[in-house]
């Protein structure tokens, strides 16, 4: 698993930042090309203004920056479909580190691939949904 494309939910631009544990509301993804090593940023502001709609927007926006593997903290159903569709694989319980950490585990092997959501429809646990902030 060292090469492809991951997209790490993110608070700010780059590795340093910390994970943002909502998928759908993130203020961005940070990408990372594990083959060269190469980060790029995907702002998803737009989705956080969202009443419902934005882990779909969100899985839309990993998919179009080319990634097979998104790492977050909580994944709805609705968004955890929607990669599933795209063939994007879902890592999740990745929060509480920066995105170079999270990157780090993953290259490891220390990161485990989702079968399920671990959030439910509409927000994430402590919040959300219907347009409040998570």
């Amino acid at each position: 698993m060292n090469t492809g494309i991951i997209a790490v939910t993110s608070e700010g631009p780059g590795l340093e930042s910390m994970v943002d544990a909502r998928f759908g509301r993130a203020a961005g993804f940070v990408v990372v090309d594990l083959a060269s090593m190469a980060v790029s940023y995907v702002d998803n502001s737009g989705s956080q203004t969202m009443a419902q709609g934005a882990g779909i927007q969100a899985a839309e926006n990993c998919a179009r920056a080319g990634a097979e593997v998104v790492l977050s903290g909580f994944v709805g159903p609705k968004a955890f479909q929607a990669l599933a569709a795209g063939g994007i694989r879902v890592i999740q319980n990745v929060e509480g580190m920066t995105v170079g950490q999270a990157v780090d585990k993953f290259q490891r092997g220390e990161l485990a691939v989702a079968d399920a959501p671990n959030a439910p429809a509409g927000g994430n646990p402590g919040g959300g949904g219907k347009g409040e902030p998570a």
